[in-house]
């Protein structure tokens, strides 16, 4: 539990301090929305304005990370369809308490801090000379590069996802939407057993 515990008080801080980071040098993301992206937004915050029956947003709130979808931001969120998550590995998004590590290590690799639009990422992967390296909120990256047009991301392991929609505005960030389920190069371990019951 220890163990479960301190994975999720990590994720938590790290996505409480996203709001508070300033831009580094080469940094391409901003710390908040633009007026004209928060008039296009309206009041309605990721949280809200996805899906409730989503996949994603059920895996969120199985996590706890629904709160923190709801909060201030800005965040750039990378949601996969509903049909990925029936191609992820067995167990990935299982709702069970002690699965909740696993859950949080997942879905913090596909959020990063701050707002990054497309045009974003794209004039990213030019001036990388055909990639683009984006640091995520579980302390992972992805890799960006551009395949006839479209934006692809890799994760750690290689698995990829391309991007089918973009720059869905909300009062607190950006959403995504990919094709796939991208993982973390090590997903949380679970909690150990108790001994003896």
């Amino acid at each position: 539990m220890k163990t479960q515990a301190l994975t999720l008080s990590l994720a938590a801080i790290l996505l409480a301090a996203a709001g508070c980071n300033g831009n580094k040098a080469g940094d391409n993301r901003t710390n908040a929305q633009t007026p004209e992206a928060q008039k296009v937004a309206g009041n309605k915050t990721i949280a809200a304005g996805l899906a409730t029956d989503s996949r994603f947003m059920a895996a969120a709130k199985a996590a706890g990370l629904d709160q923190t979808l709801a909060g201030a931001g800005p965040y750039t969120v990378f949601v996969p369809d509903d049909a990925a998550f029936a191609k992820a590995p067995g167990g990935t998004f299982d709702a069970k308490p002690e699965n909740r590590g696993q859950l949080t290590s997942v879905l913090t690799n596909l959020i990063l801090p701050g707002t990054v639009t497309a045009d974003d990422i794209g004039k990213a992967i030019d001036r990388g000379k055909g990639k683009a390296t984006l640091a995520t909120m579980g302390g992972g990256a992805l890799t960006a590069t551009k395949d006839d047009g479209k934006i692809v991301l890799a994760d750690a392991k290689g698995g990829k996802a391309t991007i089918t929609s973009s720059d869905q505005d909300y009062t607190n960030g950006v959403v995504h939407h990919i094709d796939a389920v991208l993982l973390p190069a090590k997903a949380a371990a679970a909690p150990p057993e108790k001994a003896g019951g």
